[in-house]
């Protein structure tokens, strides 16, 4: 059995940077798994600019961004293994993975960061009636044909969804000479960046019809068309809206999944939430020595927060591995979601941390002109307005070690949105 100090599940975006980030808190002893053939994860199909405006303060491509941090992982050295799947790790840290070079390994870590990304939610999640037929793909999937493959997957295009690679792809899908005729969305605002609203809709007359979504999907070998309808609050489909488009393609572009199977495998606790690890400020899981970041820990709106957030775990790990603890529950002050906030991390923080703690979360809605609060019993850590705030975008704040440290141990954080009058 082969032994190394920290173990990296993923070589994209979040293993780069939670690599790089334990190189620099002082770990030598470093390995990234990675099951595609090259680094960088799904960042090498987001052709598109946008990325690094925070972390660079420029804008660069996926490709761009993502090569910034392998130049780095190579200027360090820190070895990795491609084409290389993780099939099962304990609570012991052992990593079993398989690779045609190295054939079956065992990997026993000190300390293991998980950053596996997440996968897009499929049309058998759905439930929605019609035949099999080509012509279904998840955005995701559509992006691989185009920017990496060379495919054209239609000519007729239909968006079932406002998530954020949906809204690229409606322009993407535009400039390579398809016609996209309206992106629908079954909840009353938009899940994407109010940005992708703009550059990628607005800008090209694509329109977005709220409250819609695809009620039958028509075709037997080939997608001919799609109903779609208005529905109520309670999202059923309301008779008399419906109607009928005639399209040869359908991308779904409804949800993203945090790739959890391994954590479960090792005994992590989940959250319901965020669908990832419930972690504490240093981003430890339930399982000590056990690290999770970027989009497996919970949905990311940009690119820039996943590196910073697995810069922290890397970091994290590297200390665990000088000096191992495992803190029991007891001594972690719960965070609890107040009014108006959704999945939110970290779920549970030290009494007394060691540095201050970044926090996000979703909101649950809409709101306008709202103030965010983080509280312990009647002391305000926090509070800041907000001109308006939307599922799509994350929010981001930051909680002062002092105050946390100050505050009383047997109370819990609760942070909520508080609306206008």
């Amino acid at each position: 059995m082969k032994n190394v100090d920290i173990v990296i599940i993923g070589g994209g975006p979040a293993g780069l940077a939670a690599a790089i980030g334990a190189y620099e808190a002082g770990a030598r002893d470093i390995l990234i798994l990675e099951r595609e053939n090259a680094l960088g994860g799904i960042l090498k199909q987001c052709i598109h600019n946008g990325f690094g405006l925070h972390t660079f303060k420029e804008e660069l491509t996926g490709p761009e961004y993502a090569q910034r941090f392998i130049d780095k992982v190579n200027e360090y050295g820190i070895p990795y293994q491609l084409n290389s799947m993780v099939l099962d790790i304990n609570a012991e840290k052992v990593i079993t993975c398989v690779s045609h070079e190295h054939g079956v390994q065992q990997i026993k870590a000190g300390a293991v960061v998980l950053c596996m990304g997440c996968r897009e939610r499929p049309r058998g999640a759905l439930g929605t009636p019609g035949e099999r037929c080509s012509g279904i793909f998840t955005a995701g999937t559509a992006q691989k044909l185009v920017n990496l493959e060379g495919y054209m997957p239609g000519k007729k295009v239909v968006i079932l969804g406002s998530g954020d690679i949906g809204l690229i792809m409606a322009r993407r899908m535009t400039f390579i000479g398809a016609e996209v005729i309206c992106c629908v969305e079954v909840m009353p605002f938009s899940g994407g960046l109010k940005r992708n609203i703009v550059q990628c809709l607005d800008d090209y007359n694509i329109p977005l019809y709220l409250s819609h979504t695809v009620i039958d999907i028509h075709g037997k070998d080939r997608l001919t068309g799609v109903t779609i309808a208005e529905v109520d609050s309670h999202m059923n489909p309301i008779p008399g809206t419906e109607q009928e488009i005639e399209c040869d393609t359908l991308l779904l572009s409804v949800g993203l999944l945090p790739e959890n199977e391994l954590s479960e495998m090792a005994g992590v606790e989940l959250s319901p939430n965020t669908s990832g690890a419930v972690v504490d400020e240093t981003l430890q899981t339930s399982v000590p020595g056990m690290f999770a970041a970027g989009n497996v820990l919970h949905v990311h709106d940009l690119v820039d927060f996943v590196s910073e957030e697995s810069e922290l775990a890397g970091k994290s790990a590297a200390n665990y591995i000088k000096q191992p603890k495992a803190e029991k529950a007891e001594n972690h002050r719960k965070v609890i979601m107040g009014n108006g906030v959704n999945a939110i991390v970290p779920q549970q923080i030290s009494f007394t941390p060691d540095h201050d703690v970044h926090m996000m979360f979703r909101p649950r809605a809409v709101y306008k002109g709202a103030v965010i609060t983080a509280a312990i019993g009647e002391k305000i850590l926090f509070s800041r307005k907000a001109r308006i705030l939307a599922p799509g975008e994350m929010v981001n704040f930051t909680l002062k070690k002092e105050d946390l440290t100050e505050a009383e141990h047997d109370l819990p954080i609760t942070i909520e949105i508080k609306e206008a009058a």
